[in-house]
């Protein structure tokens, strides 16, 4: 066991869970459903699935018709997943992304959100979740945005004792869109994710609401959403967006 796994161990999964699930994994676990809306059968593999946040948002998103198979190498955190999804169609199993015990060419799509950062050895991940991919699949990874201004305060901040979570190292998107390549993989799209980030905007609001009177703290929550809005349309959004989602395929043509 690794010392991240050891981390993510004891009453961890569950703080996991009750905390940052809601407050950040939420928004963008249904972000990367949308991205598979479009699936009418078949099977999706999801890495590193975690507490089962982008599981919930997959099962109401993809139609009956698509079987679900959600992984992850800490089995604490898969076991508070079932438990509150005990009546999922998605069957959970304990896997390594680097020798996923899976054949080749099972699955239409795989998914990792919040995963790949900490996989030891991210090529060989990458050259696995090519081997399971059917011709033509999809390979969808969200990560954290290390060009974000806060991504390296933020990284030396989860490294200390104070923080109860790890933040694992992320490549920059060329250098990311190069490995899939080398795996055989071929980047499609890379899609910088703002959003609202709901942590940091609810204790903003709240401080409005406690400092100002409430019809102008409503003018300054209006505004912040509007300034959080057009932050994603900027060029500039690539320092600015928290998260990053890049989207790559297996040949059509590809050999087993």
């Amino acid at each position: 066991m690794t010392e991240v796994d050891t981390v993510f161990a004891g009453s961890i999964p569950a703080l996991y869970d009750q905390y940052l699930g809601p407050l950040i994994f939420e928004p963008y676990a249904n972000d990367l459903a949308r991205r598979l809306s479009d699936l009418g059968d078949g099977s999706v593999l999801e890495i590193a699935a975690g507490t089962g946040v982008v599981t919930r948002a997959l099962m109401k998103t993809l139609p009956p018709a698509v079987s679900l198979v959600a992984t992850d190498l800490n089995q604490a955190m898969l076991d508070v997943a079932a438990v509150k999804d005990a009546a999922s169609r998605a069957s959970w199993q304990q896997a390594d992304a680097q020798a996923l015990p899976f054949p080749e060419a099972a699955f239409a799509a795989v998914v990792c959100q919040f995963g790949a950062m900490f996989f030891p050895d991210k090529p060989k991940a990458y050259r696995e979740a090519r081997r399971v991919l059917k011709p033509g699949g999809l390979l969808i990874v969200t990560l954290d945005n290390p060009w974000n201004l806060f991504y390296y305060p933020l990284r030396w901040f989860s490294s200390g004792k104070m923080s109860p979570f790890p933040l694992g190292y992320t490549e920059a998107v060329p250098q990311l869109e190069k490995d899939l390549a080398a795996a055989g993989l071929g980047a499609e799209r890379s899609d910088w994710l703002l959003h609202n980030p709901r942590g940091i905007s609810t204790l903003l609001f709240l401080g409005f609401r406690k400092l100002f009177p409430r019809r102008f703290a409503d003018r300054l929550i209006h505004l912040s959403l509007f300034v959080f809005e057009l932050l994603n349309k900027l060029p500039t959004r690539k320092v600015t967006a928290c998260f990053v989602a890049v989207a790559a395929r297996k040949p059509l043509e590809a050999s087993k």
